[in-house]
Parts: C-alpha cells; structure tokens; sequence
C-alpha cells in the first residue's frame, strides 16, 4: 500500500517538554561516578606503594582499602544511576515498551 504524500508521521506523537530533570539527574550520576574513579584511583595507589595521593588520609594500608571501597561503590551507584537517568529521559508517555526493546533501541 502506497503512502499519501501528506502524511507525516511526526504529527501523530508530537514531543513533548524536554527532560531537563533527568538530564541533571544524569549530570550529577556522572559526577558521583567521576569521584568514585578518583577515590578509587587515590586508594589504589597507596596500596601499590606510591605516596599517598590525599595526604594524610590514606596513610595506612586499611584507610587505603576503606578508600579503594568507597570508590567503587560510588562509581557503582554513578552508573546505575546514570542509566536509570537515561532510560527515563528516553522513555515516552505514549507508548509502553519493555525494557528490552528499549535496550535494543539505545
């Protein structure tokens, strides 16, 4: 069947606001993973023996663990959030798709 010249699919579900709600969920998302790979980097470090990269907070071998564990976490919970964050603003009110469409779709 042959489309009509007028037609125009973009007419049918026009976009709505942007997302800047997510947009700055996903910012922060990405800043706290940003600190997570420093923390973890500066906890690294003093465990491989070089000098400690925060001064006098990661002196000894368990603050360094403590520091290299935090850093995961928080890079952990930087990219879950981010991409939480993500498939919100890409989700549209319109239609109901499953999760695993949409991660074919990204």
């Amino acid at each position: 069947m042959k489309l009509s010249d007028g037609f125009d699919a973009r007419r049918l579900r026009p976009r709505g606001p942007g997302s800047w709600r997510w947009r700055i969920a996903a910012a922060f998302a990405a800043l706290v993973a940003g600190f997570g790979i420093l923390l973890a980097m500066a906890g690294a470090a003093t465990l491989l023996g070089r000098p400690p990269a925060l001064g006098t907070l990661n002196d000894s071998t368990g603050s360094a663990v403590t520091l290299l564990v935090i850093g995961l976490l928080c890079l952990w919970f930087g990219v879950a959030g981010w991409r939480i964050a993500r498939r919100r603003s890409r989700r549209r009110n319109d239609l109901s798709l499953s999760p695993g469409l949409m991660k074919k779709r990204d």
